[in-house]
C-alpha cells in the first residue's frame, strides 16, 4: 500500500511539473469598429474590476492591433516581496484588436518565469488575480503555445541560449535608484533611438522600476518584427521592457524575453529577426544612459 501511495503521489508530482500552460487567455470579446474602441471597452472593464490602467500601445506598423497595459495593487505587493527580476511582473498586458477579440497575459505562466523559486510562496496570490482577470475579461482557452511549469521556473529557449539574469541584460549602474529612474524617464520623453514609454511602475520603498517602451526604429520597430514571426495574434506580448534594481538598469534579453512572450515561435521563424537581439541592446543601452554593448543573434 505505501508503495502504491508513493508512486501516485510521484505521477501526481511529475504531472505538475510536465502540465502545458499558455502565455495569453482568450477574453470575451468586446464592441470593435476601431482598435481604438476596443481598447476603451477593456479600460473601462478593468477600472470596474479594480485595476489601474496605467497605459496603451497601438504600434505604428501594426494597424487594428493594441495592448492596455494594467496593475493591480494586491499583485503590486507580491512583486515587491519578492524583488529583483520579479518587477517585470508588475504589469498585465491585454491584447485587442479592431474587430474586438481580446487575450491577456496569464498570471500562472508569466509568474512562474519571473517569480522563480519563490513562485510557490505566491501561488495563491497569482490564483486570485487570474480569477479576478476571468471574471473581469472572462476567462477563455489559453493561446499563443506553451510551456511546462518546471521549464517556467528557470526559463530558457533552448540549450546555450540565455536565461532571465543573463549578464547581457544588464546594461548601466548609476549613482542611486532615483538617477537610475530619472536617466530612463528623461530618455524616453526625448525619444532616445526612437523610443517612447507606454507606461511605468514605480516602487520606490523596494528600489524597483519598469518601464513599457514602444520601439519605432528599423530592426527594432514593434510592429515590423512581430509581423515577420507572424505574431499578431499574442499582441500581448508587447511592450518590452527596461528595468532599474536598485542602481543598476537592466532589459531581458531578447532570446530570453521574445521566446518567453511567443513560445510557439520555431527557429526558422525566429531567424527572420536573428538581428534583433541586438538591436533592441543597443537600443536599450542608449534609453538606460548607457554605452552600445550588442549581444547576440539568433
Amino acid at each position: 500500500m505505501m508503495m502504491r501511495w508513493v508512486a501516485t503521489l510521484s505521477l501526481l508530482m511529475f504531472s505538475a511539473s510536465v502540465w502545458a500552460i499558455s502565455p495569453y487567455i482568450q477574453g470575451d470579446s468586446v464592441a470593435g469598429g476601431s482598435v481604438q474602441n476596443a481598447a476603451a471597452e477593456v479600460e473601462t472593464k478593468l477600472k470596474n474590476g479594480g485595476f489601474k490602467v496605467i497605459g496603451k500601445y497601438f504600434p505604428k506598423a501594426l494597424a487594428g492591433y493594441g495592448v492596455v497595459v494594467a496593475t493591480d495593487d494586491s499583485m503590486l505587493n507580491q512583486v515587491g516581496a519578492v524583488g529583483g527580476y520579479a518587477i517585470l511582473g508588475a504589469a498585465i498586458r491585454v491584447g485587442v484588436k479592431a474587430d474586438g477579440s481580446v487575450a491577456y497575459t496569464n498570471p500562472d505562466y508569466w509568474y512562474r518565469a519571473y517569480f522563480r523559486k519563490a513562485f510557490g510562496g505566491k501561488e495563491e496570490a497569482v490564483k486570485a488575480l487570474q480569477a479576478r482577470l476571468g471574471e473581469t475579461l472572462g476567462a477563455g482557452k489559453g493561446k499563443g503555445g506553451d510551456e511546462t511549469a518546471a521549464s517556467l521556473s528557470n526559463y530558457r529557449y533552448m540549450l546555450g541560449m540565455e536565461r532571465l539574469d543573463a549578464d547581457k541584460g544588464k546594461l548601466s549602474e548609476h549613482g542611486s535608484f532615483d538617477d537610475a529612474v530619472k536617466t530612463i524617464r528623461d530618455n524616453l520623453a526625448k525619444g532616445v533611438g526612437k523610443t517612447a514609454k507606454v507606461y511605468e511602475v514605480v516602487l520606490p520603498n523596494r528600489k524597483l522600476a519598469v518601464f513599457g517602451v514602444a520601439m519605432n526604429d528599423g530592426v527594432t520597430n514593434d510592429g515590423e518584427w512581430l509581423k515577420k514571426i507572424e505574431m499578431q495574434e499574442s499582441i500581448a506580448g508587447l511592450p518590452y521592457e527596461i528595468y532599474v534594481i536598485d542602481n543598476e538598469v537592466g532589459s531581458p534579453y531578447g532570446r530570453f524575453r521574445i521566446a518567453l512572450a511567443f513560445p510557439d515561435v520555431g527557429m526558422g521563424q525566429f531567424m527572420r529577426i536573428s538581428s534583433l537581439p541586438n538591436a533592441i541592446v543597443d537600443t536599450m543601452s542608449a534609453v538606460a544612459g548607457g554605452e552600445k554593448k550588442s549581444g547576440g543573434s539568433w
